[in-house]
């Protein structure tokens, strides 16, 4: 009996001296991220477009000229003592492309956390926080939509507690919003491009496409979930009322000042910003193989690759009537997304853009630390209501790798 309570006690303060070295492990990498952070200088513009807020809330910018995004994807900061190094060369490579670009406004397409256990941490608390200090140091306004790693089921914080943490910490420069309670996920926010006749001339929707299915909570199967009929409602109703605030102003302008044209405010222009890649970007691509690698009735290829092998997309198991929606209501003109890292191809989709991104993910991908041609960012460009410019942006160029 006193034997069997030695091994017991043995053990007990085993466990305790492993979580007491993990927590200050942790604790002190923390310390170093941080002081890491810290070392990066606020980025240096001419004339920086300023934020404001409108009567519901939503933020929005003013400008006649052209207009700049640069959207990351999967950044994958692990947090912990284990991911130290990787966590610091992701951070160096989004500092590092923000700081060349200057860009209006970053985008983060979802997957910012990857605190799993062998990054020494499940407190994805640190993840998050690491990359609220930096966007606050660099002084650039910025947003997330967020990814299935961002709160994985084992982590400190939900996705609830994640979107409040960036709603309250983000300060100054995140114009993150948490999204209508009455709607399914966190941060489906809308962010308005207007010109100086008051004009809607884009508008930049966030949407959370949610995580994994309820019989795979884990992930372990990969089998996602789709977007709910409530977000595709509630981004229904906010193209609706896009129009309205445009056709207002169209109908005031054209009592005071005549017969200008401005036909082309009537339906807002708007860019959609997701994680998980919907299933008709796999439809695009199976359509496009199938026919040799050659251009369809419904699908045109505009640039990058399809890295990843079978079945090349990870979208959700089940369809949603999103993208009929958006073919219905005729506003978006591209569908941007992350999530598979060695995917960065666009193709136009029954006139729909759908684009892949670059990831910056040193960590989540076995060998993906010394991997290069898959790292970068995206630049999407705009002036008024005119076309949408992608550019895929590679981070082993001379303009970010500096000597």
């Amino acid at each position: 009996m006193k034997i069997g309570r030695k091994i017991l006690l043995c053990f007990l303060v085993t466990v305790l001296i492993i979580i007491v070295g993990l927590t200050v492990a942790n604790v002190i990498n923390n310390c170093e991220i941080n002081e890491y952070i810290d070392s990066f200088c606020k980025v240096k513009y001419e004339n920086q477009l300023i934020p404001e807020r409108d009567g519901e809330g939503n933020h929005y910018f003013v400008t006649d000229g052209e207009f700049t995004i640069m959207q990351l994807t999967d950044i994958h900061i692990g947090g912990g003592f284990l991911s130290k190094e990787q966590d610091k060369k992701a951070i160096r490579a989004v500092a590092t492309m923000i700081s060349a670009e200057k860009p209006d406004l970053v985008i983060v397409t979802g997957d910012i956390a990857f605190a799993v256990p062998w990054s020494g941490t499940v407190n994805n608390y640190r993840s998050h926080s690491m990359f609220i200090r930096l966007m606050e140091r660099l002084g650039v306004y910025w947003t997330v939509t967020f990814g299935n790693h961002d709160s994985d089921i084992y982590n400190l914080l939900g996705k609830s507690q994640v979107a409040d943490l960036y709603a309250k910490e983000g300060k100054r420069f995140c114009l993150f919003q948490k999204g209508p309670e009455e709607v399914d996920g966190y941060g489906n926010h809308v962010i308005n491009i207007k010109n100086t006749q008051n004009l809607i001339t884009k508008s930049l929707i966030m949407l959370d496409t949610n995580s994994y299915i309820p019989e795979d909570p884990l992930g372990i199967q990969w089998i996602y979930d789709n977007i709910h009929e409530n977000q595709v409602e509630w981004y229904e109703n906010t193209i609706k009322s896009l129009n309205s605030h445009n056709q207002s102003i169209i109908n005031a302008m054209h009592e005071s000042e005549g017969d200008e044209d401005l036909s082309q405010y009537s339906t807002v222009k708007s860019l959609l910003f997701t994680h998980i890649p919907m299933t008709e970007m796999k439809d695009a691509w199976m359509e496009f193989l199938e026919n040799g690698k050659k251009d369809t009735e419904n699908v045109k290829y505009l640039g990058g690759k399809m890295g990843k092998a079978y079945p090349y997309v990870n979208s959700p198991k089940y369809d949603d009537n999103m993208f009929e929606t958006v073919l219905e209501l005729g506003s978006t003109e591209a569908i941007f997304c992350g999530h598979d890292h060695d995917n960065n191809i666009v193709l136009e989709y029954k006139g729909v853009k759908l684009s892949y991104n670059y990831s910056v993910d040193y960590y989540a991908y076995p060998g993906i630390e010394n991997m290069t041609q898959q790292r970068g960012c995206s630049i999407i460009s705009f002036k008024d209501a005119g076309e949408t410019v992608i550019s895929h942006e590679q981070y082993i160029q001379n303009k970010y790798i500096k000597p």
